[in-house]
């Protein structure tokens, strides 16, 4: 667990400074400091539009009496993805876009899904203990 962490909080930053430094010597400091800034705006506006819409089909299917797991996850991701791209950087943009976009998300979860399933079938997340 503490290497997963020094991998998010050091190493993740290290990427991201490298990639801007290397953008902003080809492109220049102002285009490299306008592009971060578009894609946070961008980035915002979609996570908008489609947290509204995973928020709807939420409550579309609570009235019809049916359980939003999926519209849950979908939330959920949205809400990483808000996170990754008002992050300025290149690399966590990516990932917050790939993560926005329904047919992108939909195979994150997929292999999110089979890690989940072969950490529990091996015994390494435990579905009793909480």
């Amino acid at each position: 667990m503490l290497f997963k962490l020094f991998l998010i909080f050091a190493v993740i930053p290290v990427i991201e400074l490298g990639l801007v430094i290397k953008l902003g010597s080809i492109i220049g400091t102002f285009n490299t400091i306008a592009i971060v800034i578009l894609t946070a705006i961008i980035g915002a506006y979609m996570v908008k539009l489609e947290g509204l819409g995973v928020m709807y089909r939420i409550q579309k299917n609570m009235q019809e009496g049916i359980f939003p797991g999926e519209e849950l996850i979908n939330g959920m991701m949205i809400l990483i993805a808000g996170a990754l791209l008002l992050t300025p950087g290149f690399f966590t943009d990516i990932i917050g876009f790939l993560m926005v976009f329904p047919f992108s998300r939909n195979h994150i979860k997929k292999i999110a899904r089979r890690y989940i399933e072969k950490k529990m079938s091996s015994g390494e997340i435990d579905i009793h203990r909480f």
